[in-house]
């Protein structure tokens, strides 16, 4: 599914002649689409945003994730027996914290830093795509364990910038060898079901047989899954959730905080605009991080491109 696009119609409850329609739990995405899709809407929220230069540099770094996800190449196949002990186990079956990774996602990161075009970078962004092309492929996995567990040192953050954006490429395409059937909610509904990340934020779907259902959007793999409304994605409670929203705009993003636990999430509205896509609108939203902030609150999980 295009992000952003309604999902796909679920199954019918009851009769197959009409009723309520069931949504469904978990949609795979298409790697190649999202990234597109990404790339595009980021373009078109660049024009006369403030922050258009940073949003340009990261459509650009998108369109880069979009020529890994079309060169394809060979990726490890999660076995049926390894995925359905994860299943079975209430355990995402590409655990980012334990996956033994494809060393072929390297490649991906060769091929997105050449993809880069280096003349509008400043120095100091040229610097850091050269270090990297210059690192041992043991110091290149370091910078990936140190962004997957969490533990990125601040002299690291700009190169595994770049870092995040080939284990997003390889982390979707190996979400994309999975039918969305085979893959299960976890127990913790707030993170995803295939790779166990947090999400960028909800999508309140405007369209399809079930409008107004929200789905998460993972991080990492960009698997979507379904999750209840009115409970934070947090901490599961609903006594203190509350909207809120910068005065005066479109009303595509709102932040929902809970004083349960003191953390918020974007929520994007496609009613309010069809095009929107939760990994772009999110960038271009950063000036309500930064209002919802300063109000007390802490985001529910950075965004990889926010670090």
């Amino acid at each position: 599914m295009k992000q952003g696009g309604a999902p796909p119609t679920g199954a019918w409850i009851g009769s197959p002649l009409g009723g309520v329609t069931s949504p469904d739990p978990v949609i795979i995405s298409k790697p190649v689409e999202r990234f597109a899709a990404t790339a595009a809407r980021l373009e078109s929220l660049a024009t006369d945003h403030a922050g258009a230069d940073w949003l340009r540099f990261m459509a650009m770094l998108t369109r880069a994730q979009q020529v890994i996800a079309e060169a394809g190449g060979n990726l490890a196949v999660t076995s049926e027996q390894s995925l359905s002990q994860a299943v079975a186990a209430g355990m995402p079956p590409l655990a980012a914290d334990g996956h033994d990774r494809d060393p072929t996602w390297r490649d991906g990161l060769t091929l997105l830093l050449a993809s880069l075009d280096l003349d509008p970078l400043p120095p100091s962004a040229r610097h850091i795509i050269d270090q990297l092309q210059g690192q041992t492929p043991a110091a290149i996995d370091r910078l990936a364990d140190d962004f997957l567990s969490g533990a990125v040192a601040s002299a690291e953050i700009g190169a595994v910038l770049f870092v995040a954006a080939a284990l997003q490429v390889y982390f979707t395409r190996r979400a994309a060898q999975f039918d969305a059937e085979q893959i299960e909610l976890l127990p913790e509904r707030g993170l995803c079901p295939c790779c166990g990340s947090t999400p960028v934020g909800g999508v309140i779907t405007g369209s399809g047989a079930t409008p107004g259902t929200r789905y998460l959007y993972c991080s990492l793999c960009s698997t979507a899954w379904n999750h209840v409304r009115a409970a934070c994605i947090t901490c599961g409670e609903s006594r203190s959730l509350a909207l809120h929203g910068i005065e005066g705009d479109a009303g595509i993003v709102k932040a929902e905080t809970c004083d349960e636990c003191h953390t918020y999430a974007k929520m994007f509205y496609q009613a309010k605009d069809m095009k929107l896509d939760p990994y772009a609108d999110d960038l271009a939203s950063i000036g309500l991080d930064l209002m919802v902030a300063e109000a007390g609150w802490s985001r529910h999980a950075p965004n990889p491109f926010l670090l």
